[in-house]
């Protein structure tokens, strides 16, 4: 079995629905795992909540769907446990755009208890990074979500999938990590991680989705 990574989306729901195409062409079932930043600043964050909420539409799919930051901004600042500057000041005013009659509780509750980590055999999946020096059990939520760094580390407990820190030409493939996220927001270039869940490491093939670039 494969599993297929998909990270930071960012409103853009032409590539969310391209690359479930690719997917279900590459292979027929597996796991798929999305590690956050479904909102802001692209055009259709409502529409990629709503598709995500929703599930898989085939047999044989399993899905897991991991908070990011900005996920966490979103939350915070509409149930007023944060500022709502920071949120639309860094996409949120997109975010409300795609909401004309406001965000209902029911996306709201589903972006709150979206887990911060995902582990199998081999491999941990989250939003941003981890720290090798702590173990998985006891990682700071604003690590998982926040973390930025440029040097490779390897955590004992696992090879580690995120994105969060864009890398335009990326993705970034590096001995204990890879860095999936290519700001396909802007470039429109989205590419997917597909991992051996009988092999250790890093990702056996990359698949990559293009649509138009974002004007601002």
């Amino acid at each position: 079995m494969k599993t297929f990574v998909i990270s930071d989306l960012h409103g853009r729901f032409d590539l969310l629905e391209a690359a479930l195409a690719a997917i279900h062409r590459a292979a027929s079932s597996g796991s798929v795992v999305f590690t956050g930043d479904y909102v802001d600043r692209g055009p259709e964050s409502r529409q990629i909540v709503e598709r995500l909420m929703r599930g898989p539409d085939l047999n044989g799919w399993s899905w897991t769907c991991l908070k990011g930051n900005h996920e966490a901004m979103m939350v915070g600042g509409l149930r007023g446990q944060a500022s709502m500057e920071p949120w639309l000041a860094n996409g949120g005013l997109e975010t409300r755009a795609s909401y004309p009659g406001g965000v209902p509780e029911a996306h709201l509750d589903w972006l709150a208890a979206l887990p911060l980590l995902h582990r199998d055999r081999h491999r941990i999946y989250v939003h941003a990074g981890v720290d090798d020096t702590l173990p998985i059990s006891t990682q700071p939520e604003s690590t998982l979500l926040w973390m930025r760094t440029d040097r490779d580390y390897i955590h004992p407990e696992g090879y580690v999938v995120h994105g969060h820190m864009p890398i335009p030409d990326g993705p970034l493939i590096l001995a204990g990590r890879a860095d999936l996220d290519t700001l396909a927001v802007r470039t429109g270039r989205l590419v997917i991680g597909v991992f051996d869940d009988a092999i250790p490491g890093p990702p056996v093939d990359l698949m990559t989705v293009q649509g138009p670039p974002l004007r601002s």
